[in-house]
Parts: structure tokens; sequence; C-alpha cells
């Protein structure tokens, strides 16, 4: 398999022959992996706004397919389908994207979703080229304010061509912004041991941040101890990541209203994620 590996300031430009593509098919097909929660996967822009993008946000995929003359007030508006949970997880994920004239189906590993467009997206007014990996791309007078991709590509295919295998040949239709790798490589790990149950590390928070995320392994030999704690900057109140009698506790709290605990197993390696919403309720 063919992968590439993308440093968030990077991306792929293809540049296809307009004879060999059919204005109303796109079949894309890809694998990732990341830890960057936010980033623009694949993104092909035309004529009056129209565009299709695949984005990564906040752990989810986001493929929008836009007409420009969807901004008309007699005509729909985007289409948004999200897909996806988590997904900056490290860990390889599948995509496939098919559109066949007003059909859509976006699927990410093994989830699938239908959508069948009206009037004006059976025609997209598209560029012949698409940028894997982030955008702007040359020629363009104005940038798509969103984050590039940070991590890797595997098995990436535009109506059945292998673009990073064109890209490792220098082929003349692939224009490589950035610096890019055709390998995969791997966080690197850097250990910390709590000598003492008065050793802690303090990380410096955002405000006004609605979202707290950690990924971490960990071994002990104690059934009890506080692994993490965070204030929810929204609103009074916080997070407790704990062990009590060897199994993995969190514990949501609010002032005047009961906590809520999750309780796992004993075995387990650790991926959380928790987005606070100041309209629910637990």
């Amino acid at each position: 398999s063919e992968v590439v590996d993308l440093d968030g300031k990077s991306c792929l430009l293809y540049r296809f022959d307009q004879k060999s593509l059919s204005p109303i098919k796109d079949i894309i097909s890809l694998k990732f992996k990341t830890m960057q929660s936010d980033g623009i996967l694949l993104h092909r822009q035309g004529q009056n706004g129209d565009h299709i993008t695949l984005e990564l946000r906040r752990g989810k995929l986001f493929l929008v397919i836009n007409s420009g003359e969807a901004k008309l007030p007699s005509t729909h508006g985007p289409i948004s389908l999200t897909l996806g949970s988590l997904l900056d997880d490290q860990h390889w994920h599948s995509v496939l994207i098919q559109r066949l004239g007003k059909q859509v189906n976006f699927t990410v590993d093994e989830h699938r979703h239908r959508f069948h467009a009206q009037g004006e997206f059976s025609y997209l007014h598209l560029d012949y080229e698409i940028s894997f990996g982030g955008i702007p791309a040359p020629g363009k007078s104005a940038s798509f304010p969103h984050k590039h991709f940070h991590g890797c590509l595997e098995n990436l295919y535009y109506n059945g061509v292998d673009v990073i295998d064109l890209a490792k040949q220098r082929n003349p239709q692939i224009i490589i912004m950035g610096n890019v790798l055709f390998s995969c490589s791997e966080p690197q790990s850097v250990p910390v041991t709590f000598l003492s149950p008065r050793s802690y590390l303090a990380l410096p928070g955002s405000s006004g941040e609605d979202e707290v995320s950690a990924t971490f392994q960990f071994r002990t030999w104690n059934k009890e101890g506080l692994l993490l704690f965070s204030e929810l900057q929204l609103v009074s109140g916080g997070l407790l990541l704990f062990l009590n009698d060897g199994r993995l506790k969190v514990n949501l709290y609010h002032p005047g209203k009961l906590p809520s605990d999750i309780t796992a197993g004993t075995r387990f390696r650790f991926s959380f994620k928790y987005v606070f919403n100041t309209s629910s309720s637990y």
C-alpha cells in the first residue's frame, strides 16, 4: 500500500485531464490516521462557489457538497453529511465517497450515509484539480479558512487513480506543497513517573474552552488514585478521572446537581473526550 505523511502545512494537488472526467461522477477512497481533531482531508472547488470538501472537525468527518446556485433563495442549501466520532485516535479509518449525479454515498468505517440531492446538485461546475491534506492551491485568489490535515493518508484513490503513487513518481500532474514523507511516522511517547502521592503534572488551559480531550496509557499497583482533574470553563463544576478499588471512574459534577459517574473495567487503554454543552443536563 502507498502512504503519505502530512505535517499540517503540506498537501498534494492533483491536476487531471478534463477529458477523462465525468462532470457528474466522483469516487474517492482513502484511509487516514491522526491525533489532530481538525483538518482538511480533501477539497475541490470551482465556479460560483461550487465545491466538495471532506473535513475533520472535532474528531468527526464532515462531507460538504455546495453548489453556488444553492445561494439563491429559491434553491436548497449545501449538502452536509456527518459520520464518525473520536476519529483522531491515531488508528486507521477508511473513507469512501461516491457521487453519481444526485446520489451521494458517504461511508466511514462501514457506517454509510446515503443522500439523494435535488435539482442543481446533479451537476457541479468544478475545476479539474483536487487537493488532499489542505488548501489553498496555487492559482487560487482566496484561501479556504480551515486547518490543514496533520497525519497519514493511505491508499488514496481518486476515480481509480493512485494519487500517492503519482506523487512518489514525481508525476507532473501532482504538485507537492510543503514537506511530505512517503512513510507514516509514529508519534514519540515520553513516559512520566509520579514518585509520591503528592506528585502531579499541571498543564495550562484555555479560557472559554468547552472541550476536554485526553489520551494516555498508565500502569500502577495502586487501586486508588486521581488520574486527571479539569475545571469546566463555561460553568462552575469539574471533571475527575480516578481509580476506585482498581476500577476507572469518570465523575462529572455541577453545583446543585447529583454527580454523574461512568465506571470502566480493570483492563483498558484509556482514550477520553468530553465536550460540555451548556444546554445539556446530567
